[in-house]
């Protein structure tokens, strides 16, 4: 249950900075953004796998640059889900999805919940 609220605020305080460095990108308000957090969590966890495992002949012959497509598929699949959280347009979800990568990069080099949770 820790792991699950702390991937939650991670994923929250990924889609605020990257609706923060993307134009093209809002936010109805801070309940929008919690929901948009819980249902990317849940789309990553669900459907994520599903599209990898689908998706694996072409992740192979693009020596899995295809991923990243992916990570925009699922990003874009949140913001069809939750009407509070818009991203318009293909650049910028693709910026958008660069900076969540960034952002959930940087969490797992900090200490605390976010870098312990890679470990277990």
């Amino acid at each position: 249950m820790k792991r699950a609220v702390w991937t939650w605020a991670g994923n929250a305080i990924a889609l605020y900075a990257a609706v923060a460095a993307v134009g093209d990108a809002t936010f109805a308000g801070w309940t929008s953004l919690l929901l948009a957090a819980a249902v990317f969590g849940v789309v990553n966890a669900i459907v994520k796998p599903v599209v990898k495992l689908l998706a694996l002949p072409v992740i192979v012959l693009t020596v899995g640059i295809a991923l990243f497509f992916i990570n925009v598929l699922m990003l874009w699949i949140t913001d069809a889900i939750v009407s509070g959280i818009h991203i318009g347009g293909f650049v910028s979800l693709v910026s958008a999805s660069v900076v969540i990568w960034l952002v959930n990069m940087v969490l797992t080099w900090l200490p605390g919940p976010w870098g312990e949770r890679k470990r277990d």
